[in-house]
Formats: structure tokens, C-alpha cells, sequence
């Protein structure tokens, strides 16, 4: 889908049918790409003169292939975050082309930071005639939006820890219990490295941006938002380093709990089995084969063999209770 913004004295609007069109309309100032087809490649390419990159060269690792020059034109690439409030965050691959007057993003996916920013883009002032103004904007939004994934999952990590440490339950923890929380620390740590991730190519853009590679030159006003987008970025990367060490020691902390219990299982099975000693001793000397055992022939050797065995369970129970083995 090819979406036109034009800017306007508040802000940018949207061109409609903006496929239709056999030229790029007067005071247009950013190109959306979304899942692009063959034809609108083509139709950019001839407006600006330019080489949209494909999908797979979206996904290239390599930074000089995320961030690089190409006849005058800057293609820069970053990851978003996608999914982020779901149990499986993804990322997403979205290349910024800031060419002269005008800037193109090329995405095959719907992160919020672009759907936030384009709900705003009509009241954002006369500054967005200037394309790297709206490039600035669109990358504050996508600061903004790891600021407010780093921000629940530190709230979340702390409800897990609540869960963990301050257990105001009498019964112990259940397996399935355990499990949920495994879960939730996963969860936790998915979306923070994949934050993180997301802030390191943020980061780097901003570098290769601020050193003005080409013939593209910032305004003033851009370069000093710019330096404040920088220092966000290192801080959020900072705050997700804090985050992923936590979640390691809750991790820790919960498999500690897991062995605890597992310690505690096998304790109750050995203290039961040194309690059932004495009666399973006594048990075998009376089921031996003598045949001169007085008792056997008194009315009272049955009761009286039954209460020595409960009494000899019942010793080393109480025992093991007073030592606070149980």
C-alpha cells in the first residue's frame, strides 16, 4: 500500500488514492510503503530516483547494510517491537530513506510507534515540511514506545518478584504455580532483549544520522532533538541491561525455590521411611517361624505388639518434629 503525506500549516495530511496518481503531488514530504507492490516500487523508484530494498536486504545483519549511502539518498534500518503486549513479541524490520526533501519508510508490518505518529501527523506544526524533521518524530515515537514495553516489564518483574518472595501462603508452592511464574519471567525476558535489540539499532541510526553523511544536511532544531533522542536511547538501553539482570536473578531465585521443594519432598520421603524402621523391625520378629514365642499364645500379645509398633513409629516422628526436620 502506498500512503502520500503533504504537509500543511498544522501538520500532514494524507493524499487519497494516492496509487492513482501519475506524479508526486506538490509539498508531499513523506512516502509510506506498506507490503509494497512490484508497482509501487516502480512508481517510487521513478518519482525519486532511487532503489527501494527488498524485504531480504531489509533483514540483512551486517550494519553496513542497514545503514549506508546511495547516490544521495540515506538508508537507514532499524527493528520495532511488534506484539509487545502479547505473550509472543516479534520484531519487525523498517528502513527509513531520507532522499533530498522527502522521506520514505518501507515496512512490511504495523508497529504502533508508525500508527501513534500517523494519528498525531495532522496537528504536529508547519515543521513537518522538512523531511528529517518527520524522520526525528517517527524515531522519538519508536523511543517512546520501547520506554512504555521496558516500563511494564519492570512492573511485571516485580509482581513476578511479589509471587516469588513474599508468599503469605501456608500450603507450598504447586507445580502448576511454578510454572506460570517460569512462564512469566520467560515472557519478561523476551520482550526486554527484543527491546533492547530494537534501542541498539535505534541508537545506531541516530550516530550515523548525526554525522551527516552526504549531501544531507539536519537543521539546527533537529540536531539539538537529536542529541536528546541519543541520550534517551542509551538510558532505555541502560534500563534494559538493569532489567534482563533481574530477570536472570528471579529466574535463579525461582529454580532455588523449585530445588527447595524438591529438597522438602524428599525429606518428608526419608523421615517417613526412618519412622516405618522400628514397626517394620518388630513386624519381621514376630513374622519369623519359631515356634517358642510366649506371646504368641497370651490373649494379650496382639494389642501388645500393635501398640510397641505404633509407639516406635511415633517416637522418632515426634523426634524429628522437635529438631524441626518437618
Amino acid at each position: 500500500m502506498l500512503g502520500i503525506h503533504v504537509a500543511t500549516a498544522k501538520g500532514l495530511q494524507h493524499a487519497a488514492d494516492a496509487g492513482a496518481l501519475a506524479e508526486l503531488p506538490a509539498g508531499a514530504v513523506w512516502i509510506d510503503l506498506l507490503n509494497p507492490t512490484p508497482d509501487d516500487e516502480a512508481l517510487v523508484e521513478r518519482w525519486l530516483e532511487i532503489d527501494v530494498p527488498s524485504r531480504e536486504e531489509m533483514r540483512e545483519i551486517e550494519v553496513s547494510s542497514r545503514l549506508y549511502q546511495e547516490d544521495g539518498a540515506l538508508y537507514m534500518t532499524v527493528v520495532s517491537l511488534l506484539n509487545a503486549d502479547t505473550v509472543n513479541p516479534t520484531l519487525t524490520d523498517v528502513t527509513f530513506i531520507l532522499v533530498g526533501p522527502m522521506l520514505v519508510t518501507v515496512r512490511y508490518a504495523e508497529p504502533r510507534p508508525l500508527a501513534l505518529y500517523l494519528q498525531r501527523a495532522p496537528k504536529i506544526g508547519p515543521a513537518c515540511q522538512h523531511a528529517d524533521f518527520v524522520l526525528l518524530g517517527l524515531i522519538e515515537a519508536f523511543i517512546d514506545r520501547v520506554a512504555d514495553v521496558l516500563e511494564h516489564a519492570g512492573m511485571d518483574a516485580d509482581r513476578v518478584g511479589d509471587d516469588v518472595f513474599v508468599q503469605e501462603r501456608k500450603k507450598p508452592m504447586k507445580t502448576d504455580d511454578f510454572k506460570e511464574i517460569l512462564a512469566r519471567i520467560a515472557r519478561i525476558g523476551d520482550v526486554t532483549s527484543k527491546a533492547r535489540e530494537s534501542l541498539v539499532t535505534i541508537s545506531r541510526l541516530l550516530t550515523f544520522l548525526s554525522t551527516g553523511p552526504g549531501s544531507v544536511k539536519l537543521s539546527k532544531d533537529v540536531k539539538i532533538h537529536m542529541k536528546t533522542a541519543v541520550r534517551d536511547a542509551n538510558q532505555l538501553a541502560d534500563h534494559a541491561t538493569y532489567l534482563a539482570s533481574k530477570t536472570e536473578f528471579l529466574l535463579d531465585a525461582t529454580m532455588g525455590l523449585i530445588n527447595i521443594e524438591q529438597t522438602n519432598i524428599i525429606k518428608i520421603f526419608s523421615v517417613a521411611a526412618a519412622a516405618m524402621m522400628p514397626p517394620t523391625l518388630i513386624a519381621s520378629i514376630y513374622g519369623m517361624n519359631f515356634h517358642f514365642m510366649p506371646e504368641l499364645n497370651e490373649w494379650w500379645g496382639y494389642p501388645a505388639v500393635l501398640a510397641v509398633m505404633v509407639l516406635s513409629a511415633l517416637a522418632p516422628f515426634l523426634y524429628f518434629k522437635r529438631k524441626g526436620w518437618l
